[in-house]
């Protein structure tokens, strides 16, 4: 860690040393609750986790010194320069540039103000902290990380290795100029904040900010919950892969972040105008877009807002006056944002009057509509800890298949998988079709179709429609499920798919020519925010096989029926049937399914899933009785009749015990 020292022998001029040292010494001695804290380029002091004043930053031929006291105690005498910002609530950010070193007296009396004023909790501006305390952590990872600017093989070692000890973080693999893949070796701040601010349930963000604030030595407390702060995707880069971005891309991002900072500290001149510079030059990052706004949010959340796409909307639909741009943000554009937004907060009407509010605000109306990870497992019987793997694997893989005997809401589920990736229930985004031993590659994927002229023409099947729709909206996830996959024949089905469906060739350089092509030189690749998910009845003889090409592609999962307490709740309380009723149930259901497991010509992939005995919403049970003997004859019965085509006696035996005595 920088000392004061180290500091102190980077400025020549003695007389910017020895006041320095002086403030510094009487500042310490102001109380045992004030720390020192010393990031690379400035000096900071904290009381009890409460900020006394944000910085002093040491120039050639000056000191600056910002303070947080009441207005009303400002003063501006003795040739001290105090450069006053927006007045909020009954304090103000102060900046004091120090021309001259003999007024040591008043500054420290300042800062002995303002210390003392805090210490009696008197500020009106620490009531939004409370509300949210995660604003502390982040920005004390965001002043750490600035210690490892030129020390990133380290940061880079670290990350490698709190993905190594969390399961379910992944996406630190790099493509090298050379083609081949490897560990990710250089890394921005806004990408190393990012490992634990991507889609994960609460508690696995919690453990990796652990694991990090561990390392950077960082004494905040980690958020409890993180509504309102905005994520990104699983593989949250601010860069594009090594073969595709520019040898100081990620060094331009270091420098934003730097002048972000600088820039929260101080809005002079000067400090307005690296930022700029440096906001532009970052947003020309390859991946940056829209996420440089998230970063700036994410290490000064009380002084830039976010404008990810749940801020947009929920600026756009309830302030009318703030011009959000279409495209990505210029710095000046982003700033008159900011400022129109500040101007905003001092309405008595508005709702809100920080940048966290305001995210949360947004964050709030969207999970209304929201459908989560969270919403599923009150949806279904599967263990929470099972959907998390489940969902973790598609975002990994891309390409998922979800196996299993009939009934077991392998369509129920693939579609609501789709629907979390989405984050809402959202058709536009989620496409569905069934394979059949019909369909061809030409009705998939291209092929010539008739026009009204009796012409014909190459049409575009679904999957490259909603290719094309995901292309156009990188932003956003889109899904194609694929309900009974192995019931076409995938290989001829897909084609070149087949190799372009891997999650490392999503990209242009991978591209390859489809078998009908509508111009010269056309090459096509899958973009990587569209993801397959497929079902597969593994019980059904007359499905082909499906070969290793496939399954390579695709991560597998199976789904087992499920009863127990989970599902017995689920229907009680949806459709008032007796628990007594349901116990009987699934005792016979149970004791089917053993039999079948057993059966040397069928096995654990033919027995009988809950969906059978899981009424659908809307279903009207007078008599959950004669419901089940229904299902038994009309439902059940007709299947066990194909499962012992060639022992009718078997089946019957079967049907009978499961309504005996009921």
């Amino acid at each position: 860690m920088a000392t004061v020292q180290y500091h102190l022998e980077k400025t020549p001029e003695k007389e910017i040393q020895d006041f320095f040292r002086s403030l510094q010494k009487k500042i310490l001695a102001l109380g045992d609750d004030i720390e020192e804290g010393s990031p690379e380029s400035y000096i900071s002091y904290k009381r009890s986790g409460e900020r006394i004043f944000s910085y002093i930053f040491i120039q050639k031929k000056s000191i600056k010194i910002q303070l947080t006291i009441p207005h009303d105690d400002l003063k501006d005498s003795k040739g001290i320069s105090v450069d006053v910002s927006n007045k909020v609530h009954k304090s103000v950010k102060t900046e004091i540039k120090l021309e001259e070193f003999d007024d040591l007296e008043y500054v420290f009396d300042l800062v002995r103000q303002c210390y003392q004023f805090e210490k009696q909790e008197e500020i009106d501006d620490t009531e939004p902290v409370k509300d949210f305390p995660w604003t502390r952590f982040y920005e004390s990872v965001a002043d750490k990380l600035l210690g490892f600017k030129d020390k990133r093989d380290k940061l880079v070692k670290e990350i490698h290795k709190i993905v190594e000890d969390v399961p379910t973080l992944s996406g630190y693999e790099d493509t090298y100029k050379d083609g081949t893949t490897g560990p990710l070796r250089d890394i921005c701040p806004f990408t190393t904040i990012g490992i634990f601010n991507k889609n994960h349930i609460a508690d696995t963000r919690k453990i990796i900010a652990g694991k990090l604030a561990d390392f950077l030595g960082i004494k905040e407390t980690i958020p409890e919950r993180f509504g309102g702060i905005p994520t990104l995707p699983r593989k949250g880069w601010f860069f594009a892969k090594e073969n595709e971005r520019k040898p100081h891309d990620i060094d331009t991002l270091w420098e934003v972040f730097e002048k972000a900072i600088e820039f929260s500290r101080s809005r002079d001149k000067d400090a307005r105008s690296d930022f700029i510079a440096a906001y532009n030059k970052a947003a020309k990052v390859k991946n940056v877009g829209w996420n440089l706004t998230i970063g700036l949010f994410w290490i000064r959340p009380r002084s830039f807002p976010t404008l990810d796409k749940t801020s947009r909307n929920y600026i756009n639909e309830n302030l009318d006056d703030i011009n959000i741009p279409k495209k990505p943000p210029s710095a000046e554009e982003y700033l008159d944002i900011l400022e129109a937004l500040e101007n905003k907060f001092r309405e008595d009407a508005l709702p809100f009057s920080s940048f966290p509010e305001l995210a949360r605000a947004g964050w709030e109306k969207w999970e209304i509509k929201r459908y989560s990870l969270d919403k599923l497992a009150t949806d279904c019987f599967i263990d929470r800890s099972k959907l998390e793997k489940i969902f973790d694997r598609l975002q990994t893989k891309k390409n998922l298949i979800l196996q299993g005997p009939p009934g077991t809401g392998k369509t129920w589920l693939a579609k609501r998988l789709a629907f979390v990736l989405v984050g809402r229930k959202d058709n536009s985004k989620v496409k569905a079709l069934q394979f059949h031993p019909n369909l061809s590659y030409e009705d998939f994927v291209r092929g010539w179709r008739p026009d009204g002229d009796g012409k014909l023409e190459l049409v575009n099947g679904p999957f490259l429609q909603i290719a094309e729709a995901a292309r156009k909206n990188p932003t956003e996830k889109y899904v194609i499920v694929i309900e009974e996959i192995n019931r076409g024949n995938p290989a001829q089905i897909l084609g070149e798919l087949l190799t372009l469906l891997e999650a490392d060739k999503r990209n242009a350089d991978e591209a390859l020519e489809l078998c009908y092509s509508k111009e010269d030189g056309e090459r096509f690749f899958i973009p990587e925010n569209l993801y397959v998910i497929g079902t597969m009845n593994i019980a059904d003889r007359s499905l082909a096989l499906v070969d290793l090409a496939l399954r390579r592609r695709f991560a597998f999962t199976d789904l087992e029926p499920i009863f127990g307490e989970p599902w017995k709740k689920w229907v009680h309380d949806k459709f008032d049937i007796d628990r007594k009723i349901l116990s009987e149930i699934e005792t016979r259901i149970r004791s089917l399914n053993d039999i079948i497991s057993k059966d040397q010509e069928l096995g654990p992939q033919f027995r009988i899933g809950h969906s059978f005995v899981t009424p659908t919403n809307g279903t009207s049970i007078k008599d959950a009785r004669d419901w089940f003997q229904q299902v038994v004859d009309t439902e059940i019965g007709p299947l066990l009749d194909v499962y012992w085509f060639d022992n009718l006696d078997n089946a019957r035996e079967a049907k009978e015990a499961l309504l005996k005595g009921f």
